[in-house]
């Protein structure tokens, strides 16, 4: 009995060790495919230059994602970054096309880019208008940097 309650106890002890393993098979994964996913990032902000981190281009900035910050929703469609973007952060109030007609120009290119709306205006009907189009998220400011981290990651999962 003492014989096999020891390799019970031994291939309970190399179960564990292999469940650990392939936790940090798992964990390295996950890290790598969170680093690889910040290579490529793409995201337009309202207010260019500022990289504070009360921004959220600087938040991601410090975060490790690519940001590329435009003046206007027309300077993005223009650019050469339109066909690579994963993820756009827009304000809903822009100089020149807003947000929200941004996310309709790019629906009309048929341009399927994960969308983030931000905020000052509380208006449930802006935000309930851009959710129904198809945005990830739209965070009233003052929003955290948990919620707006959690918006970019859901998008950047769900093309």
């Amino acid at each position: 009995m003492e014989a096999s309650l020891t390799s019970v106890v031994d291939e309970l002890s190399r179960l564990r060790d292999q469940l650990e393993k392939e936790g940090a098979k798992r964990e390295r994964a996950e890290a790598a495919l969170l680093e690889s996913e910040r290579e490529s990032r793409l995201i337009v902000d309202r207010i260019p230059g500022l990289v504070a981190t009360l921004t959220p281009a600087g938040l991601l900035r410090e975060l490790g994602f690519v940001v590329h910050a435009f003046s206007s929703a027309e300077e993005f469609l223009a650019s050469e970054f339109l066909d690579n973007t994963e993820c756009l952060i827009l304000d809903v109030a822009m100089p020149g096309m807003s947000g929200p007609a941004l996310q309709q120009e790019l629906r009309r290119r048929r341009r399927r880019i994960p969308i983030v709306f931000i905020t000052a205006h509380v208006d449930e009907n802006i935000c309930t208008q851009v959710l129904e189009a198809g945005a990830v998220a739209c965070l009233l400011k003052p929003f955290t940097e948990t919620a707006l981290l959690d918006a970019v990651m859901k998008g950047l999962r769900n093309p």
